[in-house]
């Protein structure tokens, strides 16, 4: 069985970015060491997300470009050690920095730099600018290609994200997170994974960072198997909430053939009927009406 090995980086910021930097390649090195064919890290791993209890003013300072010395460097180790690389970043950008996450395959190749379209814009997050679109690509690895896209953390809370990663064809999703994975978000992953039938990775500080409880988790999207008798624990990895280096086998080949002949997906979609949901015109919405352009 040839599986691919996702490592979440479930570490702590340190006082930094010169720290983050250093820690951040000696932890792909033992990702690598351990096996992993795609590293992940945190959400917003330059800088800690320290953006919390802090002026905009200052916080913005802690962005950098998405081609500056701190993020090449995660794409010449990715070439160095054969491994893809998951690194996130609070990234300059225009008149305002956003929340980011550049994939570089094993060959050291720039995959896609993909911005968080879900900001939490209800607190420090407003400050941010949103991404335009979901990306997915091509990813080669040990294991061949693996079509992945990604979404961060609050994306988690909008079905549309994993929806739409889904239908341009994306097998594994992957998920920078900063924020306490209790029962109920952790739910959400488990529904996007199975609801779709793609594999959910999502990374997120450990218990020592503030607001931050671990729980780093996997969910490889398969809930049948023939021969067995009900549904499966689509969980293929939970972690506590220690620091370190959280590894499992993705089996790609299972989840194609699931994907061939299971019913959920884009198997039996209506979106004919699904108008509404791009509608921004709603005169009295069940909640709140606070649509960001």
């Amino acid at each position: 069985m040839n599986l691919l090995q996702i490592a979440l980086l479930q570490i702590a910021p340190c006082d930094t970015q010169k720290e983050n930097l250093e820690k951040g390649i000696r932890y792909c090195k033992k990702a690598r060491a351990e096996g992993a064919d795609i590293a992940l890290f945190p959400e917003m791993w330059n800088s800690g997300y320290r953006i919390y209890n802090r002026l905009f003013s200052e916080w913005k300072k802690d962005a950098i470009s998405a081609d500056s010395d701190f993020i090449n460097a995660f794409g010449a180790l990715a070439k160095e050690l054969d491994m893809a690389i998951g690194i996130t970043l609070l990234e300059e950008y225009e008149n305002a920095p956003r929340n980011s996450l550049v994939l570089f395959d094993r060959f050291g190749e720039r995959k896609f730099i993909y911005a968080k379209v879900h900001t939490c814009d209800f607190d420090a997050e407003q400050n941010l600018t949103p991404g335009e679109d979901f990306y997915v690509t091509e990813l080669p690895t040990a294991c061949g290609v693996v079509k992945t896209g990604a979404m961060i953390c609050f994306d988690r809370e909008f079905p549309e994200s994993a929806r739409i990663l889904m239908l341009k064809g994306a097998e594994l999703i992957l998920v920078p997170n900063a924020c306490p994975m209790e029962i109920n978000r952790l739910s959400q992953l488990r529904a996007r994974a199975y609801e779709n039938m793609t594999a959910v990775a999502t990374c997120n500080y450990p218990d020592t960072v503030p607001d931050c409880n671990g729980h780093s988790s996997i969910f490889d999207g398969i809930a049948y198997l023939p021969g067995l008798d009900g549904s499966r624990d689509t969980c293929i990895l939970q972690a506590d909430g220690r620091e370190g280096i959280y590894l499992a086998g993705l089996d790609l080949e299972m989840l194609r053939s699931y994907r061939e002949h299971e019913v959920h997906g884009n198997a039996y979609r209506h979106p004919k009927k699904y108008g509404l949901l791009t509608d921004t015109k709603i005169e009295k919405p069940f909640i709140r009406n606070h649509y960001r352009e």
